[in-house]
Parts: structure tokens; C-alpha cells; sequence
């Protein structure tokens, strides 16, 4: 039996095998999530809240209808869950972590006060630049006149965020000043982000290639998930406008070693070190989102606190270790001790989406052709969907997410399509340009 990690109080012994295991979300993360720690011989369930059609209808799953952190913690607690993965970010912006380990519970995720790193663009920013982290230089306004009059000093393309968290849609890489005014007055004059807009962050705008850099943190060690890229823009060739995520891939070629060590010892590590100086060390889930420039030089655009979405699916399509032991080392404090494997094979996501997402979309459509892909490397991941009567319907903005894998990206990506082509539902939409960028890697 091993040791209670230190991350939690509580027990003075717990048991990590035969494991009941409770994964908080509803979206395509938590059900690859699910997914993957399902699949492991030391969990016996797996218990998502509130989960969506597809974790309904996963082996060894099963949805509970939670939504509060008093009826999570009350639900962990009465059926002795023996740790808990927080998938989205709103629960980590309401101390969802602090509250259970002040139970004795064990939970996966970073504090309120880490989180702050994603629930303030702000704090992240300040922090930024306190720990040297490179980064977009930035402003912060708490009116609509001040931002506007920034704006007119600057010219475009420039950036502009709400301070808070706003389900991905919170951001506009304004091509014009006046784009960036009416985005700016819509935030703080229309109140569209509500408390999220309290603030805004104007950046510079950085041009690039971006890339997603997930890692696991347990206070002290880091572990480093395996390298992606996010497609955040609704329509092919990067136009429209910015979205939750409308697909990935996994790996992302542009993070070669050296990237890979630069990411490391200028973004994450200074992460890492800067939370305990502060006396609050990070744990769980760290995703920086980096722009690499013309020179080979990485910068900061975002940090999340938890997995990436749509990056999680591709990645744990592509996980080859017991995702159950990882966090349990996690827990432990023993990242150091873990050796991760991934399977040798580009993964691609493809997010299916309502029409007219990012904006409001129609719910309750039945959803065809899911049952008809039986191909090997092809998984379909829920994300907005229901089951009703043993029949599924859409039930949010993204819809589906859709992996494939292949031994080149050209593979992956013909498996990924062709299997999209089974699926319907009324006013479907997909981005066909996904992964593209890293075609010019399948020769090397």
C-alpha cells in the first residue's frame, strides 16, 4: 500500500487500487478523460459530473447530475471516492480544490489562488512579468475610455481580452482599431462577458506558430504531457472567429528538443518556481499556450489550468501509461518517479460543431452514423450531446470531436475524414484544414 501523498489531509492511509474515481466537466476533455482512466485494471469506476451522452455510454462510467461544489464534495464524501479530476476551469475559479482537500479529500487540480493564473488574464499577465516569463507586452483597463484611447495610440493588429474566464470566447485579434474599439465597447458598455469583462488586457499582437504545452505539476515536480496544437478559429486558414477550440493534433513537429527545453526552463519551470515563492504550490494540470516567432523564440499568449480542449483527446488517444497511476504519483508528490510513454502515431481532432457556433445554436438534433465507424484508430469523443431514449442529440456548441491516428499526418488526417463523413446531424460544421501545418513534417 503506498504512502498518503501530502497534497491533501485526511487519511492516514488509503488504498489506490479498486478505485472509484469522480471526473468533474461535461465536455469532450472529461470524457477522453474518462475514457483513459477507465481503462486502467486499479479503477473500478469512474463517476462523471455531470458528464455527457458519450461518458453515459463508456464501460466502467456513469454520469451523476452534480453541478455544485457543495454537491460534489457531499457525493465524494458518501461514496468514499478515492480522488477526484477537475476537467473545466469554473470549478477551479470556486476553490472546488481548496474545498475538498479542507475535507481530506484527494483532488487533482491547482487552488483558487494558482488558478488565478487562467481566471485573471490580469494576474497572469502581472505574474508574467514578475518570474521573467516571456510574453506580448500588455495594458490593463478597468473602463471603456481609457481602453479606447490605448487603442487609438496602437496600431493594429492588437488584441483584446476580457480579465476573465469567458469559455474560450473572451479574446479578439482585432485586424483593425475600430474592430478592437466595438470589441471593447461590447465588453464593457454591452456587458456581453458579464463579470468576466470587469477588466480588459490590451497585447501586443505576436505572429507566429502556436503550440499547446501541457504538463502535469505536483508542487514540486514537473511531467511533461505530450506536445500539441490547437486550431482556436471557427473556418479553415485560420479566418473567423475565435472559438473554444475547433480541433488539434498531437504531436506538434515545431516543438523539437530544443524547443521542447526552452518551453521548460523559461515558461513552465518559472510557473512552478514563482507559486512556491508565493507560498501556494501549483498542482494539477498546466497548459501554456506558446507562440513561437519568426526567430525561434517562445512567447507566453495564455496559461490554462487544466487540460486543453480539444487538445485532451488526440493526447490520450495517444497515452500509452496507466493515466490512474500518474495522478496517483501525482497526488504523491512523485512525478519524478514516473516514465511516461506515447504511442508513435500523429493523433488529429476534429471538433464537430452546431450551426452558427460560437454563437447561439439550435440543441436537441438527433446525431447519425456514430455507430457505423468501427475503425480501430478512430475515436469518437462527446462533447455536447444527450441520450435520450437510447438515441443521441446534440446538446451544445461543439458537438463531437472526432480522432484519428495514422503513422504520418496525411494518414491521420485521411483516417480522421473519412470518418467524419459518417456522421450527421442538421447544420454540421468542421474545419477540413486540420493539421495542415504539420504536413511539411511527414518527409523529415
Amino acid at each position: 500500500m503506498l504512502q498518503k501523498h501530502n497534497l491533501t489531509t485526511g487519511y492516514a492511509q488509503k488504498k489506490w487500487y479498486n478505485m472509484k474515481i469522480l471526473v468533474i466537466g461535461s465536455g469532450g476533455r472529461e470524457h477522453a478523460l474518462a475514457w483513459k482512466l477507465a481503462q486502467s485494471p486499479k479503477c473500478s469506476q469512474v463517476i462523471v459530473a455531470p458528464g455527457n451522452g458519450g461518458t453515459q455510454l463508456e464501460h466502467k462510467v456513469i454520469n451523476v447530475n452534480l453541478l455544485t461544489v457543495t454537491e460534489l464534495l457531499d457525493y465524494a464524501i458518501r461514496e468514499q471516492i478515492d480522488f477526484t479530476v477537475v476537467g473545466p476551469e469554473a470549478p477551479l475559479a470556486l476553490g472546488v480544490v481548496d474545498t475538498f482537500r479542507a475535507h481530506g479529500l484527494s483532488i487533482w487540480g491547482p487552488t483558487q489562488y494558482c488558478a488565478q493564473l487562467e481566471t485573471s488574464k490580469t494576474f497572469a499577465k502581472e505574474f508574467m512579468m514578475k518570474h521573467h516569463i516571456p510574453t506580448a507586452k500588455f495594458a490593463t483597463f478597468d473602463n471603456c475610455a481609457d481602453a479606447i484611447s490605448y487603442l487609438k495610440q496602437h496600431d493594429a493588429p492588437i488584441v483584446v481580452k476580457a480579465d476573465g474566464i469567458a469559455a474560450g470566447k473572451g479574446v479578439l485579434v482585432a485586424e483593425t482599431t475600430t474592430d478592437a474599439i466595438n470589441f471593447v465597447k461590447q465588453i464593457f458598455e454591452d456587458n456581453i462577458f458579464g463579470a468576466a469583462g470587469n477588466k480588459v488586457v490590451i497585447e501586443q499582437y505576436l505572429e507566429g506558430t502556436e503550440a499547446s504545452f501541457i504538463v502535469m505539476v505536483d508542487g514540486k515536480n514537473i511531467l511533461p504531457m505530450a506536445t500539441s496544437q490547437d486550431h482556436k478559429r471557427l473556418l479553415d486558414d485560420d479566418n473567423g472567429p475565435n472559438t473554444g477550440g475547433m480541433g488539434a493534433y498531437s504531436p506538434a513537429p515545431i516543438v523539437d528538443e530544443l524547443m521542447h527545453q526552452r518551453i521548460m526552463q523559461e515558461i513552465i519551470q518559472p510557473v512552478v518556481d514563482g507559486m512556491c515563492d508565493a507560498g501556494q504550490p501549483y498542482s494539477g494540470f498546466l497548459y501554456a499556450g506558446v507562440m513561437i516567432d519568426k526567430n525561434n523564440n517562445p512567447y507566453t499568449l495564455e496559461f490554462n489550468c487544466r487540460f486543453g480542449d480539444p487538445e485532451t483527446q488526440p493526447i490520450m488517444m495517444r497515452l500509452d501509461s496507466d493515466l490512474v497511476e500518474i495522478i496517483v504519483c501525482g497526488l504523491q508528490q512523485q512525478l519524478d518517479r514516473v516514465t511516461i510513454k506515447w504511442h508513435n502515431y500523429y493523433a488529429i481532432g476534429v471538433v464537430l460543431a452546431s450551426a452558427n457556433y460560437p454563437a447561439t445554436t439550435k440543441y436537441s438534433l438527433p446525431i447519425d452514423g456514430i455507430d457505423n465507424i468501427t475503425h480501430k484508430n478512430v475515436k469518437v469523443f462527446h462533447s455536447g450531446t444527450k441520450v435520450d431514449d437510447g438515441k443521441i442529440y446534440t446538446n451544445g456548441g461543439r458537438v463531437l470531436c472526432v480522432v484519428g491516428l495514422g503513422n504520418t499526418v496525411s494518414d491521420a488526417q485521411n483516417t480522421v475524414y473519412t470518418a467524419i463523413k459518417q456522421i450527421h446531424f442538421d447544420g454540421m460544421q468542421y474545419r477540413s484544414d486540420i493539421a495542415n501545418k504539420a504536413l511539411k513534417f511527414d518527409s523529415k
